[in-house]
């Protein structure tokens, strides 16, 4: 009885929920920026305020603790709120690649049992057509039809509702602490505006900006009261990105995901005094949480932009006093082969991050050449860590250019074989898992959760190397391996041979059946541009297969090489191979 009292008395002075980390930010920083989105600027205390009040919206909409809210949209500060007031309402964020449409968008949201969808506008074309009259046009919420709510860009969207506060009857209507003023700056107390300035008269009279109640009433007593959220509570359902089969939506606990921020701010080398540039979707677990949330954990200055577009990055870098930016691989690529990386000051980059698939070899060269202190990190993991496993820091890439890096703070890792037993050092086999950044199971999945967790790790799916020192070397996944005349062949290390010639920009390897090998290997290459923004040079896939012949063992080399203008890959990065194997089997 008396340890129940005590526990019952610690729990309110314990929180370790996301809600409770951007309290503590505002608290350290008030003054300082948050966030820039375009022309809007949050300081901490504003963000914390908004964060309060979008809480208050979402209850005042009729939804409750535990319901499940979707986020279909582009990346945005209303976006970031969106989330933000999930966690402060004890609600679980869903959010959707805005690439989604038709059924496979449906399948997430009827999966994740939605109550509504937060949507820009510009989206909501493709989600009524997916949802096939299934929407709720007015009123609370109800368990039946799934209601469509504005996030931005619209009269009585999620964001104007949050600006103008008017669902915080007295201590947070427009005016108070954290509204947007007409300049575009966030005013009020402790709030920033466009030069980094304290100030701002708190009006909510900026241009779009709507002070319409969306909800019944504004008085003290209309206004929604705020449930205790507990750190083992479901914070966001993370859905898997299908490449191999339909998405799965991982149980993300408030608790394993702040778990994961302080394993990504120790790993990661990020600092208070820092500005980090975010351009990847916010929808994706790495932008989000290995990126974002732990720098506003921290305290640092974030800089958003909707897409990560050339010039936008280099302007952000060049002029916005950007230090630091996560990207994957295929953006590198593009943003190294863009005239402005030759051209542009970017001195100020001081800290590079890629994951989602390895650096090419040359990519890393033309970075490592153009900005010589640069530091550069390879973020490993998946969606169901949180996501960040293993990272590989800058002093460790020259000996280990290929390597995933060592588990991070929270992470404890091993390679076994099919019967979970440890393989030897050097022997490839599958990493597992244990931490409590992991999910707590798949929503609505059961059997999908007892055969990731056998034998009491999580299994990842990865197959790699473990060397002596403690570093994975990712292999492949390993549904990627092709058995070729019965021999494992790993098409990462076709795709790294032929990285090596000049003429390649981008690589995937596959396997397709084949009624001699079983599998035939298959190299789909893009090939470099030129300065011209044409093909660099005449490459031919003769020439691709004997570049390829003289790197590799003779079973390795691909039957077949073709040329195509671009990979398939989702908003995040991921190449989706299961699109190549069912063109390429299609003719």
């Amino acid at each position: 009885m008396h340890s129940e009292r005590v526990s019952t008395a610690l729990a309110p002075a314990q929180p370790s929920t996301i809600g409770a980390l951007i309290e503590r930010s505002a608290a350290r920083y008030p003054d300082r920026l948050a966030l820039r989105f375009g022309d809007r600027d949050w300081s901490y205390a504003a963000l914390d305020a908004a964060a309060t009040r979008a809480a208050r919206h979402l209850l005042g909409l009729g939804l409750r603790r535990g319901d499940r809210v979707a986020a279909y949209g582009k990346n945005s500060d209303a976006f970031l709120l969106a989330w933000l007031g999930c966690c402060r309402a004890g609600m679980v964020h869903v959010p959707v690649n805005f690439n989604l449409t038709g059924a496979d968008l449906a399948y997430i949201l009827n999966q994740s049992g939605a109550a509504v969808v937060l949507a820009d506008p510009a989206l909501t074309p493709q989600l009524r057509a997916a949802l096939g009259g299934q929407e709720q046009a007015a009123g609370p919420a109800t368990s039946a039809a799934l209601r469509v709510v504005p996030l931005r860009d619209a009269d009585g969207s999620f964001l104007n509702a949050v600006i103008a506060g008017s669902v915080i009857a007295g201590s947070g209507a427009a005016g108070g602490s954290g509204a947007v003023g007409g300049s575009g700056a966030v005013g009020g107390s402790g709030a920033v505006g466009d030069s980094g300035a304290a100030g701002g008269s708190g009006s909510a009279s900026g241009a779009g900006i709507s002070g319409d109640s969306v909800t019944a009433g504004n008085s003290a007593a209309a206004v929604p009261a705020l449930p205790d959220v507990a750190d083992t509570d479901l914070a966001q359902l993370l859905y898997t990105s299908g490449t191999t089969s339909l998405p799965k939506g991982a149980m993300m606990t408030h608790r394993a995901l702040v778990h994961e921020y302080l394993s990504c701010l120790t790993a990661l080398d990020a600092a208070a005094d820092q500005t980090m540039l975010h351009a990847l979707p916010l929808y994706h677990s790495a932008q989000m949480h290995v990126f974002l949330m732990p720098w506003l954990a921290i305290g640092a200055r974030n800089i958003l932009l909707e897409a990560p577009a050339a010039d936008a990055v280099f302007d952000a870098i060049e002029n916005g006093g950007c230090d630091s930016f996560f990207a994957a691989p295929t953006v590198w690529v593009a943003l190294t082969n863009h005239p402005g990386f030759a051209t542009r000051n970017l001195d100020g980059l001081r800290r590079a991050y890629y994951g989602a698939s390895i650096m090419p070899g040359p990519v890393l060269e033309r970075l490592q050449q153009r900005l010589p202190g640069l530091g550069v990190y390879n973020c490993f993991g998946q969606s169901e860590i949180g996501p960040l496993a293993t990272v590989l820091r800058p002093e460790e890439h020259a000996d280990r250019p290929a390597s995933a890096g060592r588990p991070v703070l929270f992470v404890q890792a091993r390679c076994v074989d099919e019967n979970g037993d440890d393989v030897p050092a050097g022997t490839p086999g599958e990493v597992v898992y244990r931490s409590p950044q992991l999910l707590t199971g798949y929503w609505g999945n059961p059997e999908a959760t007892a055969d990731a967790f056998s034998g009491g790790w999580f299994h990842s799916g990865d197959l790699a190397v473990r060397d002596g020192q403690g570093y994975y070397t990712i292999v492949d996944r390993i549904k990627d391996v092709i058995n070729t005349g019965g021999v494992l062949v790993a098409s990462r290390e076709v795709e790294d041979a032929l990285y090596t010639h000049p003429a390649v920009g981008e690589v995937a390897v596959i396997g397709v059946p084949d009624e001699k090998w079983i599998e035939a290997i298959v190299a789909i290459v893009v090939p470099r541009p030129g300065p011209d923004g044409g093909s660099a040079g005449s490459v031919t896939v003769e020439e691709l297969i004997a570049h390829a012949k003289s790197r590799l063992s003779g079973f390795k080399v691909p039957k077949a090489v073709r040329l195509v203008d671009e990979l398939p890959r989702n908003a995040s990065g991921k190449l989706l191979k299961r699109v190549l194997r069912d063109e390429f089997r299609a003719g």
